[in-house]
């Protein structure tokens, strides 16, 4: 079951989250060859707003676990209201994993 954060995002300025993915041992898992997916939309059913990959916007940080979700100014400045989102992972071997999930809510710019 994915872990539960709501996000507070700051419209026109680059939104940064760590997150560090444990084993029940507490152990880090070691994220070498795993892909990353994230999407921001505004209902479940509706069309993304934010999309993310470990390609363009997420970095995997192998053995230490971290996952770094960056949200540039130029997607964060797009965003209206609130919405729902998650992040799965998916491992070499095709096993996915929604590792967190929540709502997020943007708060319009005064200066842009």
């Amino acid at each position: 079951m994915a872990d539960r954060y709501n996000i507070q995002i700051d419209c026109g300025a680059t939104y940064k989250l760590i997150i560090e993915w444990q084993n029940e041992d507490g152990t880090y898992v070691n994220l070498t060859g795993y892909k990353a997916r994230m999407k921001l939309k505004h209902s479940y059913s509706t069309e993304a707003l934010v999309s993310l990959t470990n390609l363009d916007g997420i970095t995997l940080r192998g053995a230490s676990g971290q996952v770094v979700i960056s949200i540039p100014p130029e997607k964060t400045r797009e965003l209206v209201g609130t919405g729902v989102y998650d992040v799965e992972l998916e491992s070499p071997g095709g096993e996915v994993t929604r590792i967190l999930e929540g709502t997020w809510v943007a708060i319009p710019e005064v200066t842009d």
